[in-house]
Order: structure tokens, then C-alpha cells, then sequence
């Protein structure tokens, strides 16, 4: 009988206060060897990074490194739990540039996944400010956290917009790959990567046959600039036009490491411990306070589970046929 008791009792202290996920292989479990410069920047505050954060990302730099598969000498970290869009302009700094070798610490901005509402079927949206659903499945437009290495840096023109009364410019955006490992293994196929937070809308068809850029019938695309800096992304990283060009030429044929946090079982753990009614931070785990309030708790949604509910609404709610560019009118 006393037995049976003691066993009830450790059956409702798991329920009520459930144990937190593994964290990944190569999350560093040692005392840290931080160096003090590094260290000054680590903390909840802006422009800093957190500790889980921080050691994460080095551990798979130095994994990388060890088994060389990068020599860059910088490495990249993100916090998508913190806020993006502050209001008033101001964008919240959770991405995060490390040099150790020459001392270098930089936190700038950095959009997360848009997500998608399938109209009653399953709503995985995220807001501008703070995100709360993340994933990997395909077409999902979700921001997965976990283990990159950048790849290849591809270029492409995507059309004219104008910067005056009378003067145009071109856009030309680069997209830096990313390669992932584990449950971001799919970003290859996904497209998933780093770009600018910049495109066109409102394109049309404007006669042009001197542009180098004009089709066979001598009309290149024009359209408005947009810049959505402090918006959302289809999943992948996107900066502010001039982060992204210091970003993009730090690993152009020189690649590096990527760490976005959370991992899946980050969020699992925290809406776990939400759902027992504790904050995250009296077990150990992290995420960011005012996000939390805000969303109350995150969701992870795996590819295996939600790709099939995207396929099936896909094929129930077709997109129409395309149309074809329009030719721009005269002004």
C-alpha cells in the first residue's frame, strides 16, 4: 500500500512538473569557456545574446571547424524567440555576428517566418512582433531552428523601380543558401536561406531594349521597391539591405555556421512547463519574457504531420491560372 502510494505521488509530480527535452548533441553541457570580451555581451538585454544561445552556436562552429567543414573565421547565431518589429520603427536586434579571432560581437535585425492560415483548417501565422509557431515542413513558411551551414550565393535581377523623378534603379537581390542537418535537413528543398528584406510589387512590363536585362521582346520588369525589413519571411533569414550586404560578403565562397534557436525541442519544453503553469526559466529552459507573454506559448508543427494538411488544402483550394505580366502604362 505504501508503495502504491509513494508510486501515485511520482506519477503526479511528472504530470504536473513534466521533464524538459534533450538538448541537442552538440549544446555545450561543460562549464563555459566564453572569453571575457565574448561574455560581456551575453545576457536578456538588447544587443545581447543568451547564454543557451551563445553556447550553442559555438559548439557547432567549433564542430564545423573541427571537422572542416568551414575556416571562415566568423560564425552566426539567431534568437527567433526575441521580438522583431519594436514599433516606431525600430527593429529588435536577435541575429548575431561573431568574429572571436579579432574580438567581434554585432547584433542586428532579422525577420522570422510569416507562417500561414489555411482558413480554418490549421492556423500556423505568426505576427510581425513576436513568433509563435515554428516548423519545417515544406510550404510553410516557418522559421525551423537548429543547425545550418551556409552554402552557395546565388544573384538574380529582379526588375526597375524608381528612386526619382527621373532616375531608376535596378534591383539585383542575392540569396545565400543554407544547408541543414537533423530536423533542418530539408532546407535545401525548401529554400531556405539569407537574403535582403527587399522586393518588387505592383510589377509590370515596361519597353526597354537597351537594358542588358531586356527580354527577347525588349521589355524588362518594373515595379515598387518595398522593404519589409521589420516584417516576415517565407522562412528563411532576411536582413535590412545593408546588414545583408556585410553579411553576404562574409561567406561568398567562404562558408560558416548558422545556429537558429529555438529547436523543436526547445519549443516543446517550454509550452510543456507553460502548460504546468511554471515559467520556463524555473527548469532551465529559455525563452524570451515579453514574447511569452505575448503568445502565451509556442508550437512546433514537424513536417510529418502538418506537410500532409498543406498538400490536401493545396489540392482542395487550387491558386488560379497566372496571368501574364502587365505592360506597363505610360505615365
Amino acid at each position: 500500500m505504501r508503495l502504491r502510494s509513494i508510486l501515485l505521488i511520482f506519477s503526479l509530480f511528472i504530470i504536473v512538473f513534466p521533464l524538459a527535452a534533450s538538448p541537442p548533441s552538440f549544446a555545450a553541457q561543460q562549464p563555459s569557456d566564453v572569453p571575457a570580451w565574448l561574455r560581456a555581451h551575453v545576457g536578456e538585454g538588447e544587443g545581447q545574446i543568451t547564454e543557451v544561445v551563445l553556447q550553442r552556436a559555438r559548439a557547432l562552429y567549433q564542430q564545423k571547424v573541427n571537422q572542416g567543414a568551414v575556416r571562415n573565421p566568423c560564425y552566426f547565431a539567431m534568437d527567433a524567440t526575441r521580438p522583431n518589429d519594436l514599433g516606431d520603427g525600430k527593429l529588435g536586434r536577435r541575429f548575431y555576428v561573431i568574429c572571436e579571432s579579432d574580438r567581434s560581437f554585432s547584433a542586428i535585425s532579422a525577420g522570422h517566418g510569416g507562417g500561414r492560415d489555411l482558413n480554418g483548417i490549421a492556423d500556423f501565422a505568426n505576427g510581425r512582433h513576436c513568433a509563435k509557431n515554428f516548423g519545417n515542413a515544406m510550404d510553410s513558411s516557418l522559421t525551423a531552428g537548429g543547425a545550418y551551414v551556409t552554402g552557395e550565393t546565388k544573384t538574380s535581377f529582379k526588375g526597375y523601380y524608381r528612386v526619382s523623378a527621373k532616375q531608376d534603379a535596378v534591383l539585383i537581390r542575392s540569396f545565400v543558401q543554407f544547408d541543414g542537418e537533423g530536423e533542418t535537413a530539408n532546407a535545401r528543398q525548401r529554400e531556405i536561406g539569407g537574403h535582403p528584406a527587399e522586393l518588387l510589387r505592383n510589377v509590370c512590363l515596361r519597353k526597354d531594349p537597351r537594358s542588358p536585362y531586356a527580354n527577347h521582346a525588349g521589355y524588362v520588369p518594373f515595379g515598387t521597391l518595398v522593404d519589409y525589413a521589420g516584417g516576415r519571411s517565407n522562412g528563411c533569414t532576411s536582413w535590412s539591405r545593408s546588414d545583408a550586404a556585410q553579411v553576404i560578403a562574409m561567406v561568398k565562397d567562404n562558408p560558416t555556421t548558422l545556429y537558429i534557436y529555438p529547436e523543436a525541442a526547445d519549443v516543446d519544453a517550454v509550452a510543456r512547463v507553460v502548460a504546468a503553469g511554471r515559467p520556463p526559466s524555473v527548469t532551465g529552459l529559455y525563452w524570451n519574457v515579453s514574447c511569452l507573454k505575448e503568445i502565451r506559448a509556442p508550437k512546433f508543427w514537424p513536417k510529418e504531420t502538418l506537410e500532409p494538411v498543406i498538400a490536401q488544402y493545396e489540392k482542395d483550394h487550387p491558386a488560379p491560372p497566372q496571368r501574364p505580366t502587365p505592360i506597363c502604362k505610360e505615365p
